[in-house]
């Protein structure tokens, strides 16, 4: 039976010490402190996890680790997307064999790729694994978009496709995404990529959220799922509010992904800032900013 995903699912920092090793007791400290905040999975090697910085070697050894750490708590997403469909089909075996409970694909990047094309790839990796495919669009990094009517077809070639991370600033396309897909599929599950989408895909009919501002607030995304859920509709706009403010981070380094682990550091997680390069540290500025960005929110830990 394939696995219905839905709720908050955290794309989770990856952990490294000073020396850019893995940092195995950080990755069990973070998967409980989400854990225990009540999301309903955890997703590694997305982009905050730095894959696109990581050999394949790196990557299924992270891999390893965070399936041991979570202890099928909750279900582990694997990301396995890559600019080589073997590197991808490779990753995907790899997480299938230590026990995850699904992978997800970013479409190429780099190339412009064709329609057939992208087509192939999605079906040679689903193919070629019995578990769960999530699909990853994010045109703003792979500089192509992933139509609705081409996630339709997908899905209707390959049983195991039932979800999508859908990360792009439009409502509307979060919308045709719902309903074009769903229409056949209405098990398909469609996550937003960006914080402040999440009230609006939940009242589209969509089925929750895989942001980055969960790693540090899964309070805020969580209350707002479960507040929708119950229809406890004022509760989930006063949080939805708060979670709103939070995107500023983003704009304050690029990649953020540094000042996602300071904002993990600032809530408490014994977690180290440092990044795969080129990613440098973050300016004390930055960190500041952050700062008062979380404390403004009640969220900074005294």
């Amino acid at each position: 039976m394939i696995t219905k995903f839905k709720g908050i699912i955290p794309p989770v920092s990856t952990t490294f010490d000073a020396e850019g090793n893995i940092d195995h007791e950080a990755i069990k400290r973070v998967a409980d402190f989400l854990i225990t905040r009540g999301v309903d999975g955890l997703f590694y090697l997305g982009t905050g996890g730095e894959f696109s910085q990581m050999s394949t070697g790196q990557r299924m050894a992270f891999a390893q680790a965070a399936v041991s750490a979570v202890e099928r708590r909750v279900p582990v997403l694997i990301g396995v997307g890559s600019t080589s469909m073997e590197e991808a089909i490779a990753l995907a075996q790899h997480a299938e064999k230590i026990g995850a409970d699904g992978v997800v694909v970013i479409n190429p990047f780099y190339w412009k790729v064709a329609q057939r094309n992208i087509e192939l790839y999605y079906s040679a990796i689903a193919r070629s694994v019995s578990l769960p495919v999530i699909i990853y669009n994010f045109p703003d990094l792979t500089g192509q978009d992933l139509s609705p009517q081409m996630v339709k077809k997908l899905v209707l070639q390959n049983s195991n496709i039932v979800g999508i991370k859908d990360t792009i600033d439009s409502v509307g396309h979060l919308r045709s995404m719902i309903n074009t897909v769903k229409e056949v599929r209405p098990d398909f599950s469609v996550f937003c990529g960006y914080d402040d989408h999440l009230f609006n895909t939940l009242l589209l009919g969509g089925d929750g959220a895989i942001s980055a501002s969960a790693n540090f607030a899964p309070e805020l995304s969580v209350g707002i799922y479960d507040a929708f859920c119950k229809g406890e509709y004022a509760q989930a706009v006063t949080l939805n509010k708060k979670l709103m403010q939070l995107p500023g981070l983003y704009a304050l380094e690029t990649p953020f992904i540094s000042l996602i682990k300071y904002a993990m550091q600032c809530v408490g997680l014994p977690v180290n800032t440092w990044c795969r390069p080129p990613v440098m540290e973050a300016t004390e500025t930055a960190k500041q900013q952050v700062r008062e960005l979380l404390a403004a929110q009640g969220l900074l830990k005294q």
